[in-house]
Protein backbone atom coordinates (compact mmCIF):
# COMPACT_ATOMS: atom_id res chain seq x y z
CA UNK A 1 0.00 0.00 0.00
CA UNK A 2 1.58 3.07 -1.41
CA UNK A 3 -1.62 5.75 -1.90
CA UNK A 4 -4.29 6.20 0.37
CA UNK A 5 -7.63 8.12 -0.88
CA UNK A 6 -8.80 10.86 1.86
CA UNK A 7 -11.41 12.24 1.54
CA UNK A 8 -12.20 15.58 3.18
CA UNK A 9 -8.16 16.02 3.26
CA UNK A 10 -8.36 19.51 2.80
CA UNK A 11 -10.38 19.99 6.27
CA UNK A 12 -8.99 20.72 9.57
CA UNK A 13 -8.26 17.05 11.02
CA UNK A 14 -8.15 15.44 7.03
CA UNK A 15 -5.30 17.90 6.72
CA UNK A 16 -3.12 17.17 9.58
CA UNK A 17 -3.89 13.10 9.30
CA UNK A 18 -2.65 13.36 5.24
CA UNK A 19 0.54 14.97 6.90
CA UNK A 20 1.54 11.86 9.43
CA UNK A 21 0.28 9.57 6.58
CA UNK A 22 3.40 10.84 4.65
CA UNK A 23 5.49 11.20 7.49
CA UNK A 24 5.10 6.92 7.53
CA UNK A 25 5.81 6.95 3.51
CA UNK A 26 2.67 6.95 2.46
CA UNK A 27 0.84 9.50 -0.17
CA UNK A 28 -2.50 10.83 0.70
CA UNK A 29 -4.89 11.52 -2.21
CA UNK A 30 -7.04 14.14 -1.36
CA UNK A 31 -10.49 14.32 -2.60
CA UNK A 32 -12.25 17.32 -1.42
CA UNK A 33 -15.17 19.89 -2.58
CA UNK A 34 -13.60 22.53 -0.91
CA UNK A 35 -16.94 23.64 0.60
CA UNK A 36 -15.27 23.78 4.02
CA UNK A 37 -12.15 22.54 3.28
CA UNK A 38 -8.74 24.93 2.18
CA UNK A 39 -6.54 24.27 -1.03
CA UNK A 40 -3.54 25.79 0.55
CA UNK A 41 -3.36 22.69 3.06
CA UNK A 42 -2.89 20.33 0.69
CA UNK A 43 0.91 19.93 1.12
CA UNK A 44 1.36 16.22 1.36
CA UNK A 45 0.36 14.43 -2.21
CA UNK A 46 -2.45 14.48 -4.76
CA UNK A 47 -5.39 16.84 -4.86
CA UNK A 48 -8.36 16.01 -6.56
CA UNK A 49 -11.45 18.42 -6.33
CA UNK A 50 -14.71 16.87 -6.57
CA UNK A 51 -17.79 15.30 -4.84
CA UNK A 52 -17.25 12.01 -2.85
CA UNK A 53 -20.95 10.61 -4.51
CA UNK A 54 -19.28 11.09 -8.16
CA UNK A 55 -18.55 7.04 -8.60
CA UNK A 56 -16.77 7.43 -11.90
CA UNK A 57 -14.41 10.17 -9.98
CA UNK A 58 -13.66 7.81 -6.94
CA UNK A 59 -13.06 4.50 -9.48
CA UNK A 60 -10.80 6.12 -11.48
CA UNK A 61 -8.91 7.63 -8.59
CA UNK A 62 -8.77 4.60 -6.62
CA UNK A 63 -7.43 3.06 -10.66
CA UNK A 64 -4.72 5.54 -11.29
CA UNK A 65 -3.61 5.44 -7.63
CA UNK A 66 -3.65 1.74 -7.18
CA UNK A 67 -5.48 2.83 -3.68
CA UNK A 68 -6.32 0.02 -1.34
CA UNK A 69 -7.37 1.91 1.48
CA UNK A 70 -9.94 5.12 2.21
CA UNK A 71 -9.41 7.47 5.21
CA UNK A 72 -13.31 9.42 4.95
CA UNK A 73 -13.66 12.41 6.94
CA UNK A 74 -15.63 14.36 4.13
CA UNK A 75 -19.36 15.72 5.90
CA UNK A 76 -21.02 18.11 7.27
CA UNK A 77 -20.46 18.73 10.99
CA UNK A 78 -22.49 21.35 12.53
CA UNK A 79 -24.78 20.33 15.41
CA UNK A 80 -27.37 22.95 15.36
CA UNK A 81 -27.04 23.47 11.54
CA UNK A 82 -28.08 19.56 11.65
CA UNK A 83 -31.42 19.58 13.88
CA UNK A 84 -32.66 22.67 11.32
CA UNK A 85 -31.55 20.80 8.48
CA UNK A 86 -31.96 17.09 9.05
CA UNK A 87 -32.16 16.60 5.09
CA UNK A 88 -28.86 18.20 4.05
CA UNK A 89 -26.81 16.00 6.68
CA UNK A 90 -28.89 12.75 5.70
CA UNK A 91 -27.94 13.82 2.04
CA UNK A 92 -24.34 15.00 2.67
CA UNK A 93 -23.03 12.29 5.40
CA UNK A 94 -25.14 9.35 4.40
CA UNK A 95 -26.23 9.25 1.18
CA UNK A 96 -22.91 10.40 -0.18
CA UNK A 97 -20.93 8.01 1.92
CA UNK A 98 -22.75 5.13 0.70
CA UNK A 99 -21.96 5.93 -2.73
CA UNK A 100 -18.48 6.43 -2.12
CA UNK A 101 -18.20 3.65 -0.23
CA UNK A 102 -19.78 1.14 -2.92
CA UNK A 103 -17.27 2.95 -5.99
CA UNK A 104 -14.57 2.44 -3.55
CA UNK A 105 -14.91 -1.17 -2.59
CA UNK A 106 -16.31 -2.33 -6.02
CA UNK A 107 -12.98 -0.43 -7.24
CA UNK A 108 -11.00 -2.99 -5.06
CA UNK A 109 -10.75 -0.81 -2.07
CA UNK A 110 -10.55 -3.34 0.91
CA UNK A 111 -9.72 -1.04 4.16
CA UNK A 112 -11.81 1.88 5.55
CA UNK A 113 -10.76 4.23 8.31
CA UNK A 114 -13.96 6.02 9.24
CA UNK A 115 -14.02 9.70 10.92
CA UNK A 116 -16.50 8.98 13.23
CA UNK A 117 -18.04 10.83 16.80
CA UNK A 118 -18.86 11.08 20.62
CA UNK A 119 -22.26 12.63 19.35
CA UNK A 120 -23.26 8.60 18.51
CA UNK A 121 -23.48 8.13 22.38
CA UNK A 122 -25.97 11.17 22.81
CA UNK A 123 -26.63 11.76 26.66
CA UNK A 124 -24.22 9.21 28.40
CA UNK A 125 -25.52 6.88 30.90
CA UNK A 126 -22.22 6.88 32.73
CA UNK A 127 -19.12 8.98 32.12
CA UNK A 128 -16.25 8.37 31.41
CA UNK A 129 -17.84 7.01 28.14
CA UNK A 130 -16.67 3.50 26.89
CA UNK A 131 -17.70 1.76 23.76
CA UNK A 132 -19.85 -0.54 25.64
CA UNK A 133 -22.36 2.17 25.72
CA UNK A 134 -25.59 1.58 23.41
CA UNK A 135 -25.18 4.70 20.67
CA UNK A 136 -28.11 6.66 21.41
CA UNK A 137 -27.83 9.73 19.35
CA UNK A 138 -29.79 13.01 20.00
CA UNK A 139 -28.98 14.87 16.95
CA UNK A 140 -28.73 14.26 13.36
CA UNK A 141 -25.44 14.68 13.06
CA UNK A 142 -24.43 12.17 15.30
CA UNK A 143 -27.46 9.82 14.00
CA UNK A 144 -26.30 10.27 10.24
CA UNK A 145 -22.47 9.56 11.88
CA UNK A 146 -23.89 6.37 13.40
CA UNK A 147 -25.83 5.43 10.12
CA UNK A 148 -22.46 5.04 8.71
CA UNK A 149 -21.06 3.06 10.85
CA UNK A 150 -24.20 0.34 10.68
CA UNK A 151 -23.98 0.56 7.20
CA UNK A 152 -19.15 -0.33 7.43
CA UNK A 153 -20.92 -3.09 9.68
CA UNK A 154 -23.12 -5.03 7.24
CA UNK A 155 -20.98 -3.86 4.76
CA UNK A 156 -18.01 -6.33 6.14
CA UNK A 157 -20.09 -8.61 6.57
CA UNK A 158 -21.61 -9.12 3.21
CA UNK A 159 -18.17 -8.22 1.20
CA UNK A 160 -15.16 -8.41 3.73
CA UNK A 161 -14.19 -4.76 3.73
CA UNK A 162 -12.51 -4.03 6.68
CA UNK A 163 -12.89 -1.04 8.84
CA UNK A 164 -12.66 1.08 11.90
CA UNK A 165 -14.98 4.05 12.72
CA UNK A 166 -13.23 6.83 15.73
CA UNK A 167 -15.28 7.74 17.96
CA UNK A 168 -13.63 11.08 18.80
CA UNK A 169 -14.38 13.48 21.50
CA UNK A 170 -13.58 17.67 21.52
CA UNK A 171 -10.70 18.19 18.42
CA UNK A 172 -8.36 21.23 19.17
CA UNK A 173 -4.64 22.54 18.41
CA UNK A 174 -2.83 23.05 15.74
CA UNK A 175 -0.12 22.08 13.95
CA UNK A 176 3.12 22.30 16.18
CA UNK A 177 5.16 23.49 13.12
CA UNK A 178 2.40 26.51 12.05
CA UNK A 179 1.86 24.78 8.89
CA UNK A 180 -1.98 23.67 9.66
CA UNK A 181 -4.73 24.81 12.20
CA UNK A 182 -8.18 25.30 12.63
CA UNK A 183 -10.07 27.49 10.32
CA UNK A 184 -13.77 26.91 10.54
CA UNK A 185 -16.29 29.71 8.77
CA UNK A 186 -18.56 29.78 10.87
CA UNK A 187 -16.39 28.88 13.63
CA UNK A 188 -18.16 27.03 16.73
CA UNK A 189 -15.52 25.35 18.33
CA UNK A 190 -14.81 26.70 21.55
CA UNK A 191 -10.90 26.76 21.44
CA UNK A 192 -10.73 29.04 18.48
CA UNK A 193 -13.56 31.09 19.69
CA UNK A 194 -11.91 32.04 23.19
CA UNK A 195 -8.54 32.68 21.31
CA UNK A 196 -10.73 34.94 18.67
CA UNK A 197 -12.56 36.93 22.05
CA UNK A 198 -9.01 37.64 23.35
CA UNK A 199 -7.31 38.51 19.87
CA UNK A 200 -10.90 40.98 19.57
CA UNK A 201 -11.39 39.26 16.08
CA UNK A 202 -15.05 38.51 17.99
CA UNK A 203 -16.89 40.90 20.61
CA UNK A 204 -16.88 38.08 23.78
CA UNK A 205 -17.02 34.10 23.67
CA UNK A 206 -21.00 32.75 24.94
CA UNK A 207 -20.71 30.26 27.86
CA UNK A 208 -23.89 28.27 27.44
CA UNK A 209 -25.23 27.70 30.68
CA UNK A 210 -23.23 28.08 33.88
CA UNK A 211 -25.46 25.93 36.88
CA UNK A 212 -24.48 22.73 35.37
CA UNK A 213 -23.57 20.06 38.23
CA UNK A 214 -19.97 20.50 37.74
CA UNK A 215 -17.32 21.91 40.13
CA UNK A 216 -17.22 25.61 38.22
CA UNK A 217 -21.22 25.29 36.91
CA UNK A 218 -20.06 24.88 33.12
CA UNK A 219 -19.78 22.50 30.96
CA UNK A 220 -16.72 19.58 30.90
CA UNK A 221 -15.50 17.86 27.75
CA UNK A 222 -12.88 15.88 26.76
CA UNK A 223 -10.05 17.78 24.82
CA UNK A 224 -7.95 15.61 22.45
CA UNK A 225 -5.02 17.28 20.33
CA UNK A 226 -5.34 17.22 16.35
CA UNK A 227 -2.23 15.78 16.36
CA UNK A 228 -3.29 12.64 18.22
CA UNK A 229 -6.18 12.78 16.06
CA UNK A 230 -4.10 12.62 13.45
CA UNK A 231 -1.47 9.76 14.65
CA UNK A 232 -4.49 7.74 15.58
CA UNK A 233 -5.76 7.48 12.06
CA UNK A 234 -2.80 6.11 10.47
CA UNK A 235 -2.65 4.09 13.59
CA UNK A 236 -6.15 2.60 12.45
CA UNK A 237 -4.91 1.93 9.22
CA UNK A 238 -2.21 -0.13 9.63
CA UNK A 239 -3.51 -2.07 12.70
CA UNK A 240 -6.19 -2.70 9.33
CA UNK A 241 -4.12 -3.21 6.98
CA UNK A 242 -2.22 -5.99 9.82
CA UNK A 243 -5.57 -8.10 9.73
CA UNK A 244 -7.14 -6.31 12.95
CA UNK A 245 -10.80 -6.44 13.87
CA UNK A 246 -13.11 -3.96 12.28
CA UNK A 247 -14.77 -1.54 15.25
CA UNK A 248 -15.39 1.41 16.42
CA UNK A 249 -12.99 3.08 18.97
CA UNK A 250 -13.18 6.31 21.56
CA UNK A 251 -10.59 8.84 20.70
CA UNK A 252 -9.88 10.82 24.07
CA UNK A 253 -8.19 11.64 26.97
CA UNK A 254 -9.98 10.20 29.64
CA UNK A 255 -10.10 13.99 31.48
CA UNK A 256 -12.30 16.73 30.72
CA UNK A 257 -11.84 20.47 30.80
CA UNK A 258 -14.60 23.27 32.08
CA UNK A 259 -15.86 25.86 29.86
CA UNK A 260 -14.35 28.43 32.52
CA UNK A 261 -10.71 26.44 32.46
CA UNK A 262 -10.42 26.77 29.54
CA UNK A 263 -10.91 30.48 29.38
CA UNK A 264 -8.81 30.94 32.59
CA UNK A 265 -5.78 29.20 30.55
CA UNK A 266 -6.31 31.17 27.41
CA UNK A 267 -6.34 34.39 29.36
CA UNK A 268 -2.89 33.36 30.65
CA UNK A 269 -1.33 32.72 27.41
CA UNK A 270 -2.93 36.20 26.37
CA UNK A 271 -2.24 38.12 29.19
CA UNK A 272 -5.10 39.93 29.26
CA UNK A 273 -8.85 38.74 29.96
CA UNK A 274 -11.10 37.31 27.86
CA UNK A 275 -14.43 38.68 27.23
CA UNK A 276 -17.53 36.42 27.52
CA UNK A 277 -21.21 36.45 27.72
CA UNK A 278 -23.26 33.90 30.00
CA UNK A 279 -26.11 32.45 28.28
CA UNK A 280 -28.57 29.57 29.07
CA UNK A 281 -27.98 26.41 28.36
CA UNK A 282 -28.13 24.37 24.64
CA UNK A 283 -30.60 21.90 24.36
CA UNK A 284 -29.14 18.39 24.23
CA UNK A 285 -26.01 19.78 25.93
CA UNK A 286 -25.07 16.73 28.37
CA UNK A 287 -22.94 18.12 31.77
CA UNK A 288 -19.69 16.47 31.10
CA UNK A 289 -18.38 14.22 27.86
CA UNK A 290 -15.31 12.12 28.60
CA UNK A 291 -13.74 9.37 26.79
CA UNK A 292 -12.73 6.01 28.25
CA UNK A 293 -10.09 5.55 25.39
CA UNK A 294 -8.74 2.13 26.69
CA UNK A 295 -9.46 0.35 23.67
CA UNK A 296 -7.56 2.81 21.16
CA UNK A 297 -4.59 2.57 23.75
CA UNK A 298 -4.79 -1.53 23.99
CA UNK A 299 -5.72 -2.05 19.89
CA UNK A 300 -3.84 0.64 18.31
CA UNK A 301 -0.76 1.42 20.61
CA UNK A 302 -1.76 4.62 20.41
CA UNK A 303 -2.42 7.29 23.68
CA UNK A 304 -3.03 11.17 23.64
CA UNK A 305 0.61 12.84 24.18
CA UNK A 306 0.03 15.63 22.64
CA UNK A 307 -3.12 16.41 24.53
CA UNK A 308 -2.47 18.64 27.78
CA UNK A 309 -4.57 21.39 27.95
CA UNK A 310 -1.24 23.57 27.57
CA UNK A 311 -0.07 21.56 24.98
CA UNK A 312 -3.45 22.55 23.31
CA UNK A 313 -3.83 26.10 23.71
CA UNK A 314 -0.17 27.03 23.08
CA UNK A 315 -0.38 25.61 19.02
CA UNK A 316 -3.68 26.78 18.76
CA UNK A 317 -2.85 30.15 20.08
CA UNK A 318 0.12 30.17 18.17
CA UNK A 319 -1.38 29.79 14.71
CA UNK A 320 -4.13 32.16 15.27
CA UNK A 321 -1.64 34.61 16.19
CA UNK A 322 0.27 34.15 12.82
CA UNK A 323 -3.02 33.83 10.94
CA UNK A 324 -4.02 37.40 12.31
CA UNK A 325 -0.60 38.32 11.49
CA UNK A 326 -1.21 37.55 8.07
CA UNK A 327 -4.30 39.01 7.34
CA UNK A 328 -3.30 42.44 9.24
CA UNK A 329 0.11 42.56 6.30
CA UNK A 330 -3.05 41.57 4.07
CA UNK A 331 -5.06 44.14 4.74
CA UNK A 332 -2.71 47.02 4.33
CA UNK A 333 -1.37 45.76 1.36
CA UNK A 334 -5.04 46.32 -0.50
CA UNK A 335 -4.95 49.60 1.36
CA UNK A 336 -1.95 50.61 0.18
CA UNK A 337 -2.91 49.34 -3.55
CA UNK A 338 -6.28 51.33 -2.85
CA UNK A 339 -4.36 54.95 -1.94
CA UNK A 340 -1.92 54.09 -5.18
CA UNK A 341 1.04 53.82 -3.27
CA UNK A 342 3.30 51.12 -4.10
Amino acid sequence: MQHVLVTGGAGYIGSHTCKVLAQRGLTPVVLDNLVYGHREAVRWGPFQAGDIADAELVRRLVREYEIDALVHFAAYAYVGESVQQPDKYFDNNVVRSLKLLQAARESGVRHVVFSSTCAVYGLPATVPISEAQPPAPVNPYGETKLFVERALHWLGEAHGLRWMALRYFNAAGADPDGELGEEHDPETHLVPRVIQAALGEIPAVDIYGTDYPTPDGTAIRDYIHVCDLAAAHANALAYLVGGGDSQAVNLGTGAGVSVREVVRAVESIAGRPVPVRETVRRPGDPPVLVADASRAQRLLQWSARHSGLESILDTAWRWHVARAGARSKSDAGRALKHEGRP
